[in-house]
């Protein structure tokens, strides 16, 4: 019995969203995924389709992807009405069809934000997020050559904190899920992983000024608190972070 479920296979109706380009109008389609086993990710059952709309002569659904690993956040999309899918701490890449059902029927969409546009299908822009590290989620202090590591001593406490900061891979996931498409757990994260270290607190006023700044230029919203956005994160970022940054920028006013 234990190899059984690897010869099980599975059919599910998919209703994706495609968009030939970002000023084209866009619509729901749907598609048969036959012959998924459990052992799919999310990704290679999209392979298969594609696979099958490719033989076809048909154009193939397109999607973010990269490392497929849960590292780089790339493989954006709201499945079911939830980024990522829902599952807590998984990215789709990470995601497997065995949480899916025979006969299921799955929505699959964009992230929604104003400030990513769609690039085509479930491709979209995420560039905004770069513009608001690009303003100052960076260190410039010279820390000349490679230090030993306890040349800056920095108490635990506060290493694993910049750490636990650090986990953000920008993927967007928080500004998906908030309903006022905020940036605001990923610009806290960024902030917050620096504001923690001497080598960040130089800069610490200027930085929170310009990425705030930078947020709002590029069209996210503000944060009202609804917790969605630590719900929908894969690394599991908390909303701390947050109040982290909005302390920062309250201390850069003086």
């Amino acid at each position: 019995m234990s190899g059984q479920s690897e010869h099980n296979t599975k059919t599910l109706k998919l209703i994706v969203w495609r968009q030939a380009g970002p000023d084209k109008p866009g619509r729901f389609e749907t598609y048969t995924a036959k012959n998924i086993t459990d052992h799919h990710s999310f990704l290679e059952m999209l392979d298969v389709v594609n696979e099958e709309l490719i033989k076809d002569g048909k154009e193939p659904i397109v999607f973010d992807h990269d490392c497929r690993e849960g590292i780089c956040g790339v493989c954006s999309q709201v499945i079911n009405g939830l980024a990522h899918g829902g599952q807590e701490r998984t990215t789709v890449c990470q995601l497997h069809m065995r949480l899916f059902k025979d006969g299921d029927t799955i929505y699959i969409e964009p992230w929604r934000a104003r400030a990513f546009p769609i690039i085509k299908d479930l491709m979209v822009n995420r560039g905004a997020l770069d513009k608001i590290i690009q303003a100052g989620g960076y260190t410039s202090a010279h820390t000349g050559g490679c230090p030993d590591a306890n040349s800056i001593p920095i108490p635990r406490p506060e290493a694993e904190y910049a750490m636990d900061a650090a986990e953000c891979i920008g993927c967007g996931a928080c500004v998906a899920g908030c309903p006022n498409g905020a940036a605001m757990l990923f610009t806290g994260a960024k902030v917050s992983q620096l504001a923690a270290l001497p080598q960040g607190q130089v800069e610490a006023a200027e930085r929170v000024v310009a990425m705030l700044q930078a947020a709002q230029d590029c069209g996210f919203g503000n944060c009202t608190n609804h917790y969605e956005c630590q719900a929908a994160c894969p690394k599991g970022i908390n909303v701390k972070f947050i109040a982290r940054l909005n302390r920062e920028y309250f201390k850069a006013q003086f």
